[in-house]
């Protein structure tokens, strides 16, 4: 699973970096070395602009855990934080938004936890592991967003409406295979505007756009367990320590 992930790049850098034709510069979010599920984080979408009837491109703060249209309450979302590859073009959470609601989360690399045994007299723990890019470069992970409307808000209020996202994962290769069993998929470059674009709907061609983050090359890096916990924040998260034995 993606349960943890950082995300660093100013929101006018990430502009340039996946050509967005509209952000609102209101919308702010810091640079986050320990993002979580509910917070928000930055996402690259295209929507249908109403006052010009043109798909565009946006940079959009929103809330990570997916929340069905269907759902009773949005409390759901915490539970749906990643979608399989393997079933989410037929899973009635994600289905729909796989057709035709599908986004980008930019990354700098994500957490992953590996147990170790119980040193004598100690209890079972786990060590956390930085994984990124060998090369440095952002990930785009793969996902979707969903809107969901709060019936029990006035109509008209903006506040009715919660946006939110899921990261689609995989079986882990590589340097992720040995610390977990799965990790999130990105989207390349030359395939970002495919898997973008909302007219595109067939489930088959869509999933041939879905690969394995920097084709393998990967690197993990253990970090210190004040990652843990949430409220920890800050590049000191990112500082390796020793392998463990």
């Amino acid at each position: 699973m993606c349960g943890r992930y950082v995300s660093t790049s100013s929101p006018q850098d990430l502009v340039g970096l996946f050509n967005v034709a509209h952000w609102d510069p209101a919308e702010t979010l810091q640079p986050d070395y320990n993002v979580a599920p509910t917070k928000d984080v930055w996402t690259v979408l295209e929507r249908l602009d109403k006052e010009t009837g043109e798909i565009r491109r946006q940079l959009r703060a929103l809330r990570w855990g997916l929340v069905p249209s269907w759902a009773k309450d949005p409390s759901v979302g915490a539970r749906m934080i990643n979608a399989r590859v393997e079933t989410v073009h037929e899973k009635p959470a994600y289905r729909r938004a796989f057709a035709s609601r599908r986004c980008l989360l930019p990354a700098d690399g994500f957490y992953e936890w590996t147990p170790l045994p119980a040193a004598e007299g100690a209890k079972p723990r786990k060590q956390p592991y930085f994984i990124a890019p060998a090369d440095g470069s952002l990930m785009a992970m793969a996902g979707l967003y969903e809107f969901w409307h709060d019936k029990t808000r006035p109509a008209g209020d903006p506040a009715a409406w919660l946006a939110t996202v899921t990261v689609i994962t995989t079986e882990a290769t590589d340097a992720a295979g040995r610390i977990h069993d799965r990790m999130p998929l990105t989207i390349g470059p030359a395939d970002a505007d495919a898997w973008l674009d909302p007219a595109r709907t067939d489930p088959d061609e869509l999933r041939a756009l879905l690969h394995t983050p920097a084709d393998g090359r990967l690197t993990a890096t253990p970090v210190s367990t004040a990652v843990n916990n949430v409220r920890n924040n800050g590049p000191q998260l990112l500082e390796p320590v020793p392998e463990p034995a």
